[in-house]
């Protein structure tokens, strides 16, 4: 019997989860506190009584996992997992490290459902995704963009956890971003995303401020 698209995501967490163990525990201290700062600043990394903090963490820890080099290492923690004598993985282990391995990383918007199909729009790529039965059941907004990793596993996608979801008053500015980095294959969609993570950590910190003022080149928030 073929696992739904929930249990899938559970044996990835758990890979995860092992990983982080080695790669954010007391050995790579210093390694998490850098990486912390890079991530937050100029902010602050949330205290553990803010409403925000687990989101804010699984969005953390999903880029150090995925994206951010260690350093010296100049790969991640994800391809640095077979380098490492301290870590071990079955054979089933090392199909999800695979598979992480070629994972997608995008700027994301909601298009349809129907039945238990999602269709979702890789913005960055200018290409739709099809969903059946999403690990992650969420109320999305007609054309909201998100920020989201997925893991191709059998023919259907599964998402990670470290969601971001930007305003609907971002979305002119994002847009225009996206645009930009279609046309000029210099440009760093990671770095782009990661400065609009920061600028969405931002409107939390100053509510005061209208989305489209954060949302700008004014910020100066740059990854």
């Amino acid at each position: 019997m073929s696992k739904t698209s929930k249990e899938l995501f559970q044996d990835y967490a758990a890979v995860i989860q092992k990983t982080l163990a080695h790669f954010a525990g007391p050995l790579h201290r210093d390694e998490v506190q850098d990486a912390k700062v890079r991530f937050f600043q100029p902010l602050s990394v949330p205290e553990e009584s803010s409403p925000q903090f687990e989101t804010r963490m699984s969005q953390f820890f999903d880029w150090y996992f995925f994206t951010r080099p260690l350093n010296g290492f100049r790969q991640t923690p994800l391809e640095s997992l077979f380098l490492t004598r301290e870590l071990r993985f079955n054979p089933e282990e090392i199909v999800l490290i695979d598979h992480m391995r070629h994972h997608r990383h995008g700027l994301f918007e909601y298009v349809k459902t129907k039945g238990d199909t999602v269709v979702f729009r890789d913005l960055l790529k200018n290409e739709k995704l099809t969903l059946e039965n999403p690990n992650f059941g969420f109320g999305v907004e007609s054309e909201q963009i998100f920020e989201a990793r997925l893991v191709l596993n059998h023919g259907n996608w599964i998402f990670m956890r470290g969601f971001c979801f930007h305003p609907q008053d971002a979305r002119k500015f994002i847009l225009a971003e996206v645009k930009a980095h279609r046309k000029d294959p210099d440009l760093s969609p990671q770095d782009l995303m990661l400065r609009l993570l920061k600028m969405n950590m931002r409107t939390e910190q100053y509510k005061h401020v209208s989305v489209q003022k954060i949302y700008s080149d004014e910020a100066g928030l740059r990854a």
